[in-house]
């Protein structure tokens, strides 16, 4: 009987291609793995890179002039104060003012949390700071809808800072309809915390949008222009006083808060 070279055989180069179907899958599979691990592995140095960066940061002082008639002071954050120490926000201190609450952005929008919410949160609680958490309103989207992803992103523990709607822009809304959406949020949030949030927001766009209909919620307002109070006809929490101010352990400028209490009526706002 005549035998046919392999490379003839019925069947081989079916078999064949099969083995070399099977090898490249398995090169594949490896290839991702081992990406997927050097990818992590990078992610991992980079926070670390950072977060060891930020022990070395130290200011001789805030770098912005501080209102001195109040004496609860805070600060402001986002992902775009990259890795933060906050031991070492916590630990700074010139003369009688130092940082006692932050309050941290958690979510924006309809699906978004913010990149360092998570790790914020947990370590600003660690190093002793009272925390809040804070929503970036877009206008264009449900309230309700917006409320649902602050509220699947933060679980508020005793202690805490009331939940903060962050309302900066109308985005072309009319008036009416942000209001609608505004209102929609508010009550959303109440009704799950149990607690009136507040609102935040610069004093132009309170004036022009939020007054009247907002008046009986806590109010964080924004204005740099003054230095001893904000230019607001009405009753106010917190207020943003400075964009550009500096501590310890975070790298960039940072944006600066006061209480306008005492640290009774600081108490008892927090959650319960």
């Amino acid at each position: 009987m005549t035998r046919l070279p392999y490379f003839c055989i019925p069947g081989s180069l079916g078999s064949m291609a099969k083995r070399k179907n099977r090898n490249i899958g398995w090169k594949i599979l490896l290839f991702s793995i081992i990406t997927a691990v050097f990818v992590m592995g990078g992610f991992s140095l980079y926070e670390w890179w950072l977060e060891r960066g930020s022990h070395f940061i130290h200011y001789p002082e805030f770098g912005i002039e501080i209102p001195v008639n109040y004496s609860i002071h805070g600060i402001d954050v986002s992902k775009y104060q990259n890795i933060i120490d906050w031991e070492l926000v916590k630990d700074m201190r010139v003369e009688n003012v130092h940082i006692g609450f932050a309050f941290i952005k958690a979510t924006e929008g309809l699906g978004n949390e913010d990149a360092y919410f998570g790790r914020n949160w947990k370590k600003a609680k660690d190093a002793g700071l009272i925390r809040g958490a804070y929503h970036f309103f877009i206008a264009t989207k449900s309230g309700k809808m917006q409320a649902e992803n602050f509220i699947n992103s933060v679980t508020l523990k005793e202690g805490d800072l009331p939940p903060v709607l962050d309302i900066e822009q109308n985005y072309g809304v009319p008036a009416d309809k942000l209001r609608e959406r505004v209102k929609e949020w508010l009550d959303t949030i109440h009704n799950y915390y149990g607690i009136p949030p507040i609102i935040y927001t610069n004093v132009d766009f309170y004036k022009r949008f939020l007054k009247d209909d907002f008046d009986e919620y806590p109010l964080w307002v924004a204005h740099y222009l003054q230095k001893e109070r904000p230019r607001i006809y009405r009753a106010w929490s917190f207020w943003q006083h400075n964009e550009s101010g500096r501590v310890n352990g975070i790298v960039t400028r940072v944006d600066f808060d006061v209480f306008n209490g005492d640290s009774l009526e600081f108490r008892k706002i927090l959650m319960n």
